[in-house]
């Protein structure tokens, strides 16, 4: 009995061997494709720049006797620091500057060369995995990063400025617009201030509560009764109708519907109520 089990046991062992080593070898591979690696273009001055990728292995050379300079982001808090070999490193961290310019430094010397340990700096914007290999002699002296996601941000956050600031509609002039429009119904929050219209396209003016809330679809009114949704777009507190329509309702709800009813009013032929 003992000579049949012994056999399975050891082919199981081999088996159980043979898919950790797989498992090793994936691991090893996924740790080689993650390693950003320093290139020559990359140099500005002594400072290798990175572009900050949040999973990447950002690979830095350093040497006994030299200290590199690992610069965060300024304005960026530190947390903590990691190592996987604390007793062959030297690994503190400094500040430089002060208010929006205040940069946090974390500064590495190995005791030895070749060496190799790993580095994981949290933040409180992102985390850093850093691979620290020790040469004889050659060391950067620094490393940087850029943040293309922070800066993509910050240029959305300015686009979408800039559009909040921008007027509703440009090149209008006070004698093509038609105020004449009357606003009749429920009484909601979002109850329009006011409607106008330019000749071509109608506005339908919001109070500033509309943001607080669920903004309410707009459906023109046939001469039939029947009503039909309409494209618009939001813009600040106005939709903006690229038609004129003759009447048209704010519906909003279900159960209980809250209907705002909105219908253009003819002017007189000689355009006194414009």
């Amino acid at each position: 009995m003992k000579q049949a089990i012994l056999p399975a046991l050891a082919g199981l062992a081999c088996a159980g061997s043979a898919h950790a080593q797989s498992n090793i070898q994936q691991v090893a591979a996924a740790n080689r494709a993650a390693i950003v690696q320093p290139t020559a273009g990359g140099f500005v001055a002594g400072a290798q720049v990175y572009s900050y990728r949040e999973n990447a292995i950002f690979e830095s050379y350093v040497s006994p006797g030299l200290v590199t300079d690992l610069a965060l982001q300024p304005g960026e808090g530190l947390v903590a620091i990691a190592s996987g070999d604390t007793a062959r490193w030297v690994i503190g961290d400094t500040i430089s500057g002060a208010g929006d310019a205040r940069q946090t430094h974390v500064l590495v010397k190995p005791f030895a060369p070749g060496l190799v340990t790993n580095l994981v700096i949290t933040t409180d914007r992102r985390t850093y995995h850093i691979k620290l290999v020790s040469t004889p002699g050659t060391a950067i002296s620094a490393v940087r990063w850029t943040y293309p996601q922070d800066e993509l941000l910050a240029l959305k956050r300015k686009a979408d400025a800039a559009q909040a600031a921008a007027p509703v509609a440009a090149g209008l002039s006070i004698e093509q617009l038609h105020f004449n429009y009357h606003i009749a119904g429920d009484r909601p929050a979002w109850r329009p201030l006011r409607a106008f219209d330019d000749g071509s396209r109608t506005y339908i003016e919001f109070p500033a509560s509309l943001a607080q809330g669920e903004a309410p679809p707009l459906f023109l009114v046939g001469s039939d009764g029947k009503a039909e949704l309409v494209n618009y777009r939001l813009r600040d507190r106005y939709y903006v109708v690229d038609r004129i329509f003759a009447a048209a309702e704010l519906r909003l709800g279900l159960r209980k519907q809250q209907v705002v009813r909105i219908t253009r009013v003819s002017p007189p032929v000689n355009g006194s109520d414009r």
